[in-house]
């Protein structure tokens, strides 16, 4: 099955989208990734790095007269924000697409992201929830729907609503909270009752980000013992419902974590957010993701020298060093506005 996505992004979160793209190589064998360059940097390195499977779309051959008109009035994320269901309407209708799935450029794949798609087989639209954790939930400021991973169908239901929000956008994106409305996202809240062909997704592993992981259980590969349909390269979470005093565990693989507000602050120092994340999660999803970042920053690095990778230690040395700390004695969680920093 071919899937076809999309996404965007500047040089600043360049290591963050190719990283996004190289897990699409290592689980998804059958895809193509259209990149929208908000930048002249991104543009020249991606394309010098002849990606197989992505087409590099510079952001003067995207734009659009609508799009231009209200650059302006928009600050860079805004016009980001505002572009989004742009980047998503121009892929399907300049390469003649049957779906395009929109990417956040940093989510990062543990897993074929086709089992998501293939829940949505009679749909025209596919949305993802926030599913925030109560202490994180913030559906009346945000919305319900994330715009994460957003899929659209080449159909009449589906470009109904994606020219829908095409012009939403252009009318109204601005990072604040205004009339029900804030950025590209609160316009989705009501989109089940407002379109047809739209499907929510239930497979709680596409989707998996700081502000809900606090409700899953972690479980690594060697805790089952009957490991018929277990990925052993996988990552697995459960959560339990309880019916008629029976509690039952679900288990599930993750697909994608969305790495939301995670940043560099120096070269050994990382920022979680304000978000509650458990060692056994930075451990088994943020420090791998950290490391790739690492290796992909050094290939930046040497096509365009001007581009310094955040790392300071080699790879192999960065990542045991930061492994045997937290294993050996770092068991406190990674707590409100906690700073992972290794010693120089």
């Amino acid at each position: 099955m071919m899937l076809n996505f999309c996404t965007l992004f500047d040089s600043n979160y360049m290591s963050r989208g190719l990283a996004m793209y190289e897990s699409l190589l290592k689980h998804c064998p059958d895809f193509h990734l259209y990149i929208v360059t908000f930048d002249d940097i991104a543009y020249d390195v991606l394309t010098k790095m002849k990606l197989e499977k992505a087409s590099i779309i510079p952001l003067h051959q995207f734009e659009d007269i609508h799009l231009l008109t209200i650059k302006p009035s928009r600050t860079f994320v805004e016009y980001m924000w505002t572009c989004t269901p742009s980047v998503i309407l121009y892929c399907i209708n300049q390469f003649g697409l049957d779906h395009c799935t929109y990417l956040d450029a940093d989510l990062y794949f543990f897993s074929n992201p086709e089992i998501l798609i293939k829940e949505a087989a009679g749909a025209s639209i596919l949305l993802t929830k926030h599913n925030y954790t109560p202490r994180y939930d913030k559906s009346k400021l945000s919305g319900i729907y994330c715009v994460q991973f957003m899929m659209f169908r080449n159909t009449a239901d589906g470009m109904k609503a994606l020219n829908w929000w095409r012009n939403a956008c252009i009318d109204w994106c601005y990072n604040r909270y205004e009339k029900g409305k804030f950025g590209d996202q609160k316009y989705l809240d009501d989109w089940t009752e407002r379109f047809e062909g739209v499907h929510v997704l239930e497979h709680f592993g596409g989707g998996i980000a700081p502000w809900n992981v606090q409700k899953f259980a972690f479980y690594p590969v060697n805790y089952f013992h009957d490991k018929t349909n277990i990925n052993p390269n996988g990552i697995y979470f459960s959560y339990i419902t309880y019916d008629e005093d029976v509690y039952t565990a679900h288990k599930f693989e993750l697909i994608f974590y969305h790495f939301h507000y995670f940043r560099f602050l120096s070269n050994i120092k990382f920022d979680f957010g304000t978000y509650l994340i458990e060692n056994k999660i930075a451990e088994h999803c943020y420090f791998p993701y950290i490391y790739h970042l690492f290796n992909i920053e050094s290939s930046i690095h040497e096509i365009a020298p001007s581009i310094l990778p955040h790392g300071k230690y080699t790879k192999i040395k960065w990542y045991k060093k930061i492994t045997r700390y937290l294993r050996s004695g770092f068991k406190r969680n990674y707590n409100i506005h906690k700073l992972i920093v290794l010693g120089k």
